[in-house]
């Protein structure tokens, strides 16, 4: 902390030159056309007719004012003014002089860097896929850009392709004899990869599949199954025995390539031919992509 203005810092400049007025002692400091003021007349060298001038007691400074301790006349020059900063400090860097070197060593950079450098920023709402991210890439040391459709492809998402149908007629189920389950109708296919009560996802990954369906018998039968199929064949089964009329459920996780299909199958062991119940609340096949 410090009692009136912060010290400039290790940012040493050179003033643009200044016209001697005769019967002036007074000078404006400029760099670039813009005021600087010094810390104070003990950070600054001045050159005066090829002579440099003592701090204090052959000039003195004011905010951006120089003034020395008498008029200068026509003829007189100043050679140079030269504002040292704190030279016991590095300072602040001076525009364009942090190149990517020195940011590799991030462990360094992060500890010198002011907090308000982020907390002083504004708050942005939302991001644009085309905004670039800095990132730094651990495996290169090396700072990275990417824009957020990059950065956030792979990361979070939809769980699709997804899917869930219902049964819009009754399935005929012969005994003893594994029959597909029909689901006629939709509730939503995201991606168009259910058709004739089969799911084929299109993209592959780790998918969660869930099936039931309803036997419409009265009569107690001793075994009633429910099957998940991939690929013509049985990847999971439930049994249910002595039941009447009962819904069967079956749920489960499976990889699945772009080519593979999920079907639903049902066995009853009932003495004759029966069907599954036509109603859309005891009749469903749904499944989606798991975000991994």
């Amino acid at each position: 902390m410090y009692i009136g203005k912060t010290p400039t810092v290790g940012n040493f400049q050179v003033c643009d030159a200044i016209s001697v007025v005769n019967g002036q002692a007074a000078y404006t400091l400029q760099v670039g056309g813009v005021n600087v003021a010094p810390e104070s007349a003990n950070h600054m060298l001045v050159s005066l007719n090829g002579i440099l001038q003592k701090p204090g007691s052959s000039f003195t400074i004011s905010g951006s004012t120089m003034t020395f301790a008498s008029n200068l006349a026509t003829g007189d020059v100043i050679d140079f003014v030269q504002i040292l900063g704190n030279v016991l400090d590095i300072g602040q860097p001076s525009d364009d002089t942090v190149k990517t070197a020195s940011i590799q060593a991030n462990a360094v950079t992060a500890a010198k860097l002011d907090v308000t450098s982020i907390t002083g920023q504004t708050a942005e709402t939302s991001i644009a896929d085309g905004d670039t991210i800095l990132i730094h890439d651990a495996s290169a040391s090396a700072l990275r850009k990417m824009t957020k459709a990059n950065f956030v492809a792979g990361v979070g998402g939809a769980n699709t392709p997804a899917f869930s149908a219902k049964s819009n007629a009754a399935t005929s189920m012969s005994a003893n004899t594994d029959t597909k389950i029909l689901y006629g109708a939709e509730d939503f296919d995201s991606d168009g990869t259910f058709a004739s009560s089969r799911f084929t996802p299109g993209v592959s990954g780790k998918y969660y599949i869930e099936a039931r369906f309803r036997f419409s018998q009265d009569n107690d039968i001793t075994g009633l199954k429910i099957a998940l199929f991939k690929n013509g064949s049985a990847v999971r089964v439930h049994q249910q025995s002595n039941i009447h009329y009962e819904t069967v459920c079956i749920s489960g996780i499976f990889d699945l390539d772009t080519d593979d299909y999920v079907e639903v199958y049902g066995t009853h062991n009932y003495s004759s031919s029966s069907s599954t119940v036509n109603d859309d609340a005891y009749n469903r096949f749904i499944g989606f992509r798991i975000i991994t």
